[in-house]
């Protein structure tokens, strides 16, 4: 399976995209549990909250990853990404006490930190030169999840109870068999002896510094729209909206699979009329979209929910595209930094919000974050024209 850099090789990118969604089917359950847990070991929603900080918290070491993977073994970090992660979250409604769910979510982390550095690292490299492209398919992947989890989680607990969920493992296990089988050959290249020498490491990410600082303005006022919602959503409408768990889990599966469509045609669209004007519409549209929604009661809520879903997740691909647009020699390395960005981004906007939501209640701060979302305009602003 070469990677050649004009062709774009449709069956190993989707076969990769397909190792994503199943990843992140798994990754995905703690929202859609969290009002269960939230009962079960009484926790108030600041302390819900900190379980998102303990999932996210390996991407710390994101950069760490990436010069390793970037050394050669990226792919069998994706190869054991789906199985490790099937595993510990399927494992929660098992958990006996809120330890035990901080230590599950702790490892399930580091899975997830290994998984995801290497693989859209992969995707540049077999995309020729249609990296948005690319992208669009691997965020799909993702988002598919995302919208596919939520409904899967509340079947299997509607028929095995919450601790019956264990059941769900083998999938994982046999996604990480086949990824195996499509991936194994697939390398992630090594830096030339030559970069090496004349550049180096820590040159090149201080060539670099300012654009990733324009990464952490954009990113941040993303991810305290993104993640109030994808992680408290279902406990919105659940506890603030009286609504059942099947409505309240439906209204994050639907937001999902309009991100899906939007991760889909965010990035090739972005390859085409380029990554800043991308970038500007989604900042534009997404404040008003969000106060619609809070304003809007019952059913009526679900098609904002399709348009918030568009406008929050399409910038992910294109972010993502501008990543892999910078012509360095240690591509894994600088996809680190931006998944490290992009933890610390979410890992405060979501302990932001669940302290907000216990404070003022979760459809004030939701009005409160959507509003701040336009405070990304001028970061976005400066990038460069591409």
């Amino acid at each position: 399976m070469a990677s050649g850099k004009t062709k774009f090789q449709t069956k190993n990118i989707a076969s990769i995209s397909a190792g994503h969604m199943f990843h992140d089917i798994y990754s995905s359950f703690l929202a859609p549990l969290r009002p269960l847990l939230i009962e079960k070991f009484q926790m108030t929603m600041l302390l819900s909250s900190l379980l998102d900080v303990f999932q996210r918290a390996p991407n710390l070491a994101n950069p760490l990853v990436g010069i390793l993977a970037d050394k050669g073994p990226g792919r069998y970090f994706i190869i054991a990404g789906p199985a490790v992660t099937a595993t510990t979250m399927s494992l929660l409604g098992v958990a006996p006490s809120y330890g035990m769910l901080a230590l599950l979510l702790l490892v399930m982390g580091v899975s997830g930190a290994l998984f995801h550095v290497p693989s859209p690292v992969m995707i540049q490299k077999i995309a020729g030169s249609r990296t948005g492209k690319g992208m669009s398919f691997y965020m799909m992947g993702g988002e598919i999840a995302r919208t596919a989890g939520p409904l899967i989680i509340t079947w299997a607990v509607s028929t095995w109870g919450l601790e019956g969920t264990w059941r769900l493992i083998p999938v994982g296990i046999i996604a990480s068999m086949v990824l195996y089988l499509r991936v194994r050959k697939i390398k992630i290249s090594k830096p030339s002896e030559e970069a090496k020498k004349t550049e180096g490491i820590k040159n090149s990410f201080r060539r670099y510094l300012p654009f990733f600082l324009i990464l952490v303005g954009i990113i941040f006022f993303r991810a305290i729209v993104k993640s109030g919602l994808t992680g408290f959503l279902p406990t919105y409408f659940f506890n603030e909206k009286s609504q059942s768990l099947w409505f309240s889990n439906s209204s994050l599966a639907i937001l999902q699979v309009a991100g899906a469509a939007g991760t889909y045609f965010s990035g090739t669209i972005s390859d085409k009329i380029g990554r800043k004007t991308m970038l500007l519409i989604s900042a534009i549209g997404m404040p008003v979209i969000m106060w619609a929604f809070v304003m809007t009661e019952g059913w009526y809520t679900f098609p904002l929910l399709l348009l918030l879903g568009v406008f929050v997740f399409s910038p992910g691909p294109v972010i993502l595209a501008l990543v892999q647009d910078q012509k360095s020699e240690y591509p894994s390395f600088f996809n680190g930094i931006y998944m490290s960005i992009n933890f610390a981004s979410s890992s405060i906007a979501i302990v932001l919000v669940g302290w907000l939501g216990d404070l003022i209640s979760l459809q004030t701060t939701y009005m409160i974050t959507g509003s701040a979302a336009v405070l990304s305009i001028p970061f976005i602003l400066r990038l460069s024209a591409k």
